[in-house]
């Protein structure tokens, strides 16, 4: 009888654990995003994002991950600082929904600026690496 108790009890500890792990490892991802644009790194830029990417804007444009990469890349759209809050992370097979606020500096064509959005992150694993798959900020209001 207590291994019938016992049983569920492992198994639902066990899989906290893998939750929280892959949780961890999407977040670091998303770390890795956030420095990746503020420093404009191309290739860290390249490695993060899936060959699929769908980058949608708070104003309405959308973004293959060539332009993606090439306008954070050359500077178009310039990160002085991004401040990332009140984030969550959600594991479910091998797709992982992130939401947060980005509080973020800009200096996009030599013009200071700032951008409050809430952000919307899809990230899947592929070849055991997590990927950014969509993106979709919209807005605060």
């Amino acid at each position: 009888m207590k291994l019938l108790f016992i049983a569920p009890l492992l198994l639902l500890i066990m899989t906290t654990q893998a939750q929280s792990k892959q949780q961890t490892e999407v977040a670091n991802v998303v770390e890795r995003l956030r420095n990746a644009m503020v420093d404009a790194n191309r290739a860290e830029l390249d490695a993060i994002a899936s060959d699929k990417l769908s980058y949608g804007h708070s104003t309405g444009r959308v973004e293959n991950k060539q332009e993606f990469v090439e306008n954070i890349a050359s500077g178009k759209s310039d990160f002085v600082s991004i401040e990332l809050k009140d984030q969550t992370v959600s594991v479910s097979g091998n797709t992982a929904v992130v939401r947060h606020e980005l509080h973020a500096k800009t200096n996009d064509g030599g013009k200071p600026g700032e951008a409050h959005i809430k952000i919307l992150l899809v990230f899947q694993k592929q070849g055991g690496k997590w990927l950014l798959l969509a993106r979709q900020a919209v807005k605060m209001v």
